[in-house]
């Protein structure tokens, strides 16, 4: 993979890359010494574990809201004051043990947790849409670039964290890797090139409900919360589904960061394969609801494949989950930004601020599902079992998407096609019947402001509306020209007429 980047390019995505891997080591740096110190403060585990869930909880209801109003803020202040209010609360919530007592204890872990979720989720929803205003043609491998680098965080931060932990106690971890996402917050203020939206794109509104309207972006939303869902399923209730085997620490710490180290080395891999013009992003997606959902009937393994709870077992269901990880993320964001613009949203930086923010919402809305569902499955059924649960869940997703593909396929051999030889008639006219219907209405006649002159005047004959607004000459706006590639299925006129013209 070799990319021609230019200076910009290369500014942006090593900034965000820094950021994102400091934000992945503070965020999970909270499970290994948190719970240890709240027991000493009197909380109890469904206190401390609301503490963690409230975070999740408070990223799906806020960034969509960011979402709406990226533009408004700017896509450069929403990054760089989210990865600042998230240093600044991992420093905060390294003092909460020289707070006494239990109501002020969990209070201010409440206060700061929740303030943090709020910083991470701009962060997340103004990185995600940079990337795809600076990279159009490079979405999917950009983004799982991102994704490498928190995975890779999720990875050193427990073990970089202990190793601190072990040498100053609790307040070091909190105080050195806050800190150092703090230096990452201050670079990004003077490196990030600053990001400027198109004068001639005018803001249009869209909403998130616009967006979910869609029925690829739903699709997209689904398989992202359902992916969410499994990784989190398993951070509730693996440890204890370990604890036959008796590892050692050390040990027991590596069989977590197997799927998500598997995910990390994987997905710029998927993003590449996803920003091929001949490759479909929900096939990709069909694959990796294939590969979840055998991962999850070896984790288990499940009651019915009658295997032996043995150690490399689990290891090839961790393995395989790491892959429909990377499979399922990665192409969901390049799916639904591509498949929201071909219907019709504007290729704006609003647009990439909702999906970005869509992304962000229903991977949370997952985490925050995860942790319930499966400690609800773990006490009444058993680990086994409850992990058939995770298999269902993404053979349904798999099913709808392979449904919706083959209605797409079946839909667009039965809708009569706009080619160039069905518009063009004899006499060299238009044929309108074609795009408009045999119910041809002519459209109203606009006065243009200032030259006192209808619209359908002002353009040759026989040419309608929707050839005017699919024109070259309304196609002037660099938005458009950095369109990614996207695929003839979309519908585009313009594939068709090159096909014909070569042109």
């Amino acid at each position: 993979m070799v990319f021609d980047f230019t200076r910009r390019q290369w500014l942006t995505i090593i900034v965000i890359s820094i950021a994102d891997f400091c934000n992945a080591i503070c965020v999970a740096l909270q499970a290994p010494f948190y719970p240890l110190e709240a027991e000493k403060k009197g909380c109890t585990a469904t206190e401390y574990g609301l503490v963690f869930g409230i975070f999740e909880l408070v990223v799906f209801i806020v960034s969509p809201i960011y979402g709406a109003h990226l533009n408004k803020f700017g896509p450069k202040v929403l990054f760089n004051g989210g990865i600042l209010t998230t240093g600044t609360c991992a420093i905060l919530f390294g003092l909460l043990d020289k707070i006494e007592g239990h109501i002020p204890f969990i209070t201010f872990s409440f206060i700061i947790r929740i303030v943090e979720a709020m910083g991470n989720a701009a962060f997340l929803t103004a990185s995600f849409a940079i990337i795809a205003k600076e990279f159009p043609n490079n979405t999917a491998s950009m983004f799982a670039s991102l994704e490498t680098f928190f995975g890779l965080g999720l990875i050193v931060g427990p073990m970089l964290g202990g190793t601190l932990y072990s040498l100053g106690g609790y307040t070091l971890p909190f105080a050195v890797l806050g800190s150092a996402l703090f230096c990452a917050a201050v670079m990004s203020c003077v490196v990030l090139p600053k990001t400027h939206d198109d004068e001639d794109v005018k803001p249009t509104g869209p909403t998130m409900l616009a967006l979910l309207r869609i029925p690829g972006v739903l699709l997209a939303a689904i398989s992202i919360m359902s992916t969410s869902l499994s990784i989190s399923f398993l951070q509730a209730t693996l440890e204890p589904h370990l604890r036959q085997f008796q590892f050692s620490p050390v040990v027991l710490g590596l069989m977590f960061v197997i799927n998500g180290g598997v995910y990390a080395a994987s997905a710029p891999a998927w993003g590449w394969l996803c920003d091929r013009p001949y490759v479909k992003q929900k096939h990709v997606t069909v694959v990796g609801c294939l590969f979840v959902s055998a991962g999850f009937l070896l984790i288990g393994p499940a009651p019915f494949l009658h295997l032996p709870t043995v150690t490399w077992v689990i290891v090839v269901g961790l393995v395989l989950h790491g892959f429909g990880m990377g499979c399922q993320l990665v192409a969901s964001f390049s799916d639904a930004l591509s498949t929201a613009i071909a219907r019709g949203l504007p290729n704006s930086i609003e647009t990439y601020g909702l999906v970005s923010a869509m992304w962000t919402s229903t991977f949370a809305l997952g985490a925050f599902i995860g942790p319930t569902v499966s400690g609800v499955l773990f006490d009444s059924i058993g680990f086994q079992n409850s992990t058939i649960f995770i298999f269902f869940l993404h053979l349904l997703v798999m099913l709808i998407v392979l449904s919706f593909l083959w209605t797409c396929e079946r839909s667009s051999k039965i809708d009569v096609s706009a080619s160039a030889g069905d518009l063009l008639q004899l006499d060299g006219t238009l044929d309108e019947s074609v795009l408009i219907g045999e119910k041809y209405m002519p459209p109203p006649r606009v006065k243009s402001r200032g030259y006192g002159i209808s619209v359908e005047k002002s353009r040759p004959p026989a040419m309608n509306s929707l050839i005017a607004c699919s024109s070259f000459k309304n196609r002037r706006s660099p938005w458009s020209q950095r369109t990614p590639r996207y695929r003839p299925t979309y519908g585009s006129l313009d594939n068709r007429f090159r096909g014909i013209y070569g042109t």
